[in-house]
């Protein structure tokens, strides 16, 4: 791992309780680690993975990185106290997204690894920036391995379908904040879960795949 301390950091009033990943979203690697390490930018993570698999480290785990902004997850708010955050190198949306290489994922799967060994952070709060602040962020995107990692036990993940009841109650015991645009709470669920399906829709398989998903996190039913 390469260090390039960051000086947008500051203390953490608890516990580890959240990883959130993210793209970059920036033309290259030295572009976005120079954002992430500018005073007046006021943003930052704890690391960066570039696409040929180099490791950055910019802010201790102890410390809280600025990389959340005004987030939400199962009810907490503001995650940059209580979360880990990862930029993963890629152009994003703006700038030419594409696909994730295969060394870049290994090291992403990789420092997953050692972070979840380090913090009791649950599977269901293995989350991306999209899921976390869905009206705003949309990263990592539609192209990130989100079965793989769930695969090497990072994170929930689930190719099945379930009956569901009610869209919207299981999205919410997910973890979603139901109360922001549906479109873009309902965008955000199928970057992560439903990748072929970007509509904002929660049509029949959406909804169906919300169900499946909920009952892999939730330990309650839903009502019957």
């Amino acid at each position: 791992m390469i260090l390039l301390p960051s000086p947008n950091i500051d203390e953490r009033d608890g516990a580890v309780e959240f990883l959130v990943l993210h793209y970059t979203g920036m033309p290259d690697a030295p572009s976005a680690i120079a954002l992430l390490r500018a005073p007046e930018a006021k943003v930052s993570a704890h690391y960066v993975v570039d696409e040929d698999g180099t490791l950055y480290g910019l802010v201790p785990e102890e410390k809280r990185a600025w990389h959340a902004g005004i987030s939400s997850w199962r009810g907490r708010r503001m995650l940059n106290d209580a979360s880990i955050g990862i930029e993963i190198v890629n152009p994003g949306h703006e700038w030419g997204y594409r696909a994730f290489p295969a060394v870049q994922m290994a090291a992403v799967r990789e420092l997953c690894l050692g972070i979840l060994a380090r913090h009791a952070i649950s599977a269901r709060n293995v989350v991306a920036h999209s899921d976390i602040a869905p009206n705003r962020k949309q990263d990592p995107g539609e192209l990130f391995d989100w079965r793989g990692l769930a695969a090497a036990g990072i994170g929930v993940w689930t190719d099945e379908f379930r009956e569901s009841k009610d869209f919207w109650d299981d999205i919410a015991a997910i973890g979603y904040d139901v109360s922001l645009p549906p479109d873009a709470v309902v965008r955000a669920f199928q970057r992560h879960f439903l990748p072929q399906n970007l509509n904002g829709i929660a049509d029949g398989p959406t909804a169906r795949r919300a169900a499946a998903i909920r009952a892999l996190v939730d330990p309650v039913p839903p009502p019957a």
